[in-house]
This record gives C-alpha cells, sequence and structure tokens, in this order.
C-alpha cells in the first residue's frame, strides 16, 4: 500500500523552528518529485517547496525562501522541510505530495498523485 506520513508539527514560537518529515511506504521517494504544500483556514492549498526527481532541483516559493529549506534522504525514505524563521503567517496545516509522472517541479497540486494526512503548524506567542 502506497502511503505518505507528515510529522513533526507542533505549536512554535513566532522566530522559531520546525522540521517536518514526509516518510514513504510501499515506494522510494527518491524516484519522485516530492512537494510540500500547506493550507491554512479559509484559504486555499499553496505550495511552499518542492524537490524534482530528475535532478535533484529545488524550489520554495517567495514567502518562504530564505527560510525553509526542502531535503531528501533517500537511506530513511523520507523528505524533510526544515522551517525557520517561523512567522503567524506560516501557521497552516502542511502536507507531502508525490508526483508519479517524473516531471520537475514546481507544479500545481493537482499535478501530485498520493498526499499525505497533513500535520498542522501553528506559530504563536
Amino acid at each position: 500500500q502506497l502511503q505518505l506520513v507528515e510529522s513533526g508539527g507542533g505549536l512554535v514560537q513566532p522566530g522559531g523552528s520546525l522540521r517536518l518529515s514526509c516518510a514513504a511506504s510501499g515506494f522510494s521517494l527518491q524516484y519522485y518529485t516530492i512537494g510540500w504544500f500547506r493550507q491554512a483556514p479559509g484559504k486555499e492549498r499553496e505550495g511552499v517547496s518542492c524537490i524534482s526527481a530528475s535532478d535533484e532541483s529545488t524550489h520554495s516559493e517567495d514567502s518562504v525562501k530564505g527560510r525553509f529549506t526542502i531535503s531528501r534522504d533517500n537511506a530513511k525514505n523520507t523528505v524533510y522541510l526544515k522551517m525557520n524563521s517561523l512567522k503567524p503567517e506560516d501557521t497552516a496545516v502542511y502536507y507531502c505530495a508525490a508526483d508519479f509522472a517524473f516531471r520537475r517541479c514546481p507544479r500545481p497540486a493537482t499535478d501530485y498523485d498520493y498526499w499525505g494526512q497533513g500535520t498542522q503548524v501553528t506559530v504563536s506567542s
């Protein structure tokens, strides 16, 4: 059974850090483009960062560039999202997703084939 499981979310103060994990079962993450998305209450799901399968290139949206870093640990079959200098506007449910079409990112959410259940990140004092 193919599955993605996110973890690492929680409550953090502004300026703090968290590292989210996206662990896969049933397939090897290293062969697929992986994206992190987030959805805040009342807002549409938006892309955050992604890592391409073809050349391991990464992309981050302007809102998180310089603060968030995506990386892949093939031995652990896990993709990480390290989030630094967190702001209240980063509060959202964060999802990871896998694109099985071997395409470079960034890509719209509709291009991704498998999604995790999400992990809540709350940035508040």
